[in-house]
């Protein structure tokens, strides 16, 4: 399909996070709308009031908001909102579970607002809004589906493998893929492993939609490099920023090294305790939220960036958002882990992975460090792949090739 002649079209995307939250996917989701605006289609977001990192945002009560944001309709409805930094599991659930029941009574009153829904999981329960407008109102569906939610909180130990809440949210993740029109997977190791679980999905609807980066807003900010690695990204469960800062003790023996770590998140607290009580508070800065627009010149200054993912087989179909925003700031990645983060690194030249322990992460720092030349390489590689392949612009393009080809199917 040529893109010059495709349609416009109403598109309704949920999602639970968008700006001002501060998550990759708020910001993915904001530059994804924002290109598909601009390619002629008219753009409704759904989402909460801001929430996340949880306790951070003053809470709101009213119903709904609406919001005319650069040519994007956004309306911001009422749900519950955490104020804790940590919430428990009762606040936790309430939050996941509220904004997607509002979302449902939304689209009951207006679903003649728009002709195709994109529902961006996780959290798996925004599917709702998306089988409701598809099974009652026969609108096309788009999962948008970026993690592999049950699995990975079985892996982490938040959900027990085989309790009755596994059941029920597979039986519904069935019925999703199932009805769902396409299914938008980050990458083809995502893919391959909804279709081995879910054995009546049809492989036809499978779609590689990359989180990708906006080249043009991360970009090398030309700036004397400092002393410095950097990790900035939600400080969650699934990094392994405990290894890597076990791995300062060896580094800091040889080099003076800071590592800052940007951002917020449920470890954060914890990883802070480690730090100090290993001796390293001088050498590691956690500087908490700090504004996007800061985060080039941040990463441009930092010599290394580090994108380190537990080594469990339910994270082998994750690529972290901060790889390529690291690569498109032209500095090298190390990260931990297997599957499609190793593929990448391996690829585009610009990451290197290393092993899950403070020793073959401190060597593989230390390799680059004494190596200048190489870790200018691997960020001149990084860059150009980035702009190559995973370029926002281009990914948006490629989605709304797809959604114009689900809507042809209706008519």
């Amino acid at each position: 399909m040529n893109i010059k002649n495709s349609k416009n079209t109403r598109l309704l995307i949920i999602s639970q996070h968008y700006p001002p939250d501060r998550s990759g996917n708020a910001s993915r989701i904001f530059d994804m709308s924002s290109h598909l605006q601009k390619l002629g289609d008219e753009v409704t977001i759904l989402a909460p009031y801001p929430s996340f990192p949880p306790g951070s945002f003053q809470r709101k009560w009213s119903l709904s908001e609406f919001k005319m944001i650069k040519g994007i309709n956004l309306i911001n409805l009422l749900s519950w909102q955490p104020g804790s930094e940590n919430p428990n599991f009762v606040s936790r659930m309430a939050y996941y579970l509220s904004f997607p029941l509002h979302t449902v009574f939304w689209i009951v009153f207006n679903s003649r607002k728009f002709d195709v829904v994109i529902s961006s999981a996780p959290p798996i329960f925004t599917g709702f809004g998306g089988l409701i407008s598809k099974l009652f109102f026969k609108k096309k569906w788009c999962m948008d589906v970026r993690d592999l939610w049950i699995d990975a909180s079985i892996s982490l130990g938040f959900l027990k493998k085989g309790s009755f809440f596994e059941r029920i949210s597979r039986w519904y993740e069935q019925i999703c893929y199932t009805n769902a029109d396409m299914i938008g997977v980050t990458t083809q190791e995502l893919g391959r492993r909804i279709l081995n679980t879910y054995k009546k999905v049809d492989e036809k609807k499978i779609k590689v939609v990359s989180n990708g980066v906006d080249t043009e807003f991360f970009y090398p900010v030309e700036v004397n490099k400092k002393k410095q690695i950097i990790y900035a990204g939600n400080i969650g469960h699934a990094q392994d920023l405990e290894n890597v800062i076990l791995s300062m003790k060896t580094i800091i023996k040889k080099v003076d090294l800071k590592f800052l770590i940007v951002g917020d998140g449920d470890i954060k607290t914890p990883l802070e305790a480690l730090a100090k009580r290993e001796g390293l508070s001088k050498n590691i800065k956690f500087t908490g939220l700090v504004p996007r627009e800061n985060i080039p010149l941040m990463f441009s200054e930092s010599m290394i960036g580090i994108a380190a993912l537990k080594k469990i087989p339910s994270l082998e179909y994750a690529v972290p958002t901060k790889a390529y925003e690291y690569m498109a700031c032209r500095i090298p990645f190390v990260g931990c882990g297997n599957g499609e983060i190793r593929y990448l690194a391996e690829k585009s030249g610009g990451g290197v992975i290393a092993d899950n322990s403070p020793d073959a992460i401190a060597e593989t720092i230390m390799d680059l460090l004494n190596n200048p030349q190489k870790m200018s390489e691997m960020g001149k590689k990084g860059r150009e792949f980035v702009k190559l392949y995973y370029d926002r612009k281009q990914i948006a393009t490629k989605l709304k090739t797809y959604i114009d080809t689900i809507g042809d199917a209706a008519e």
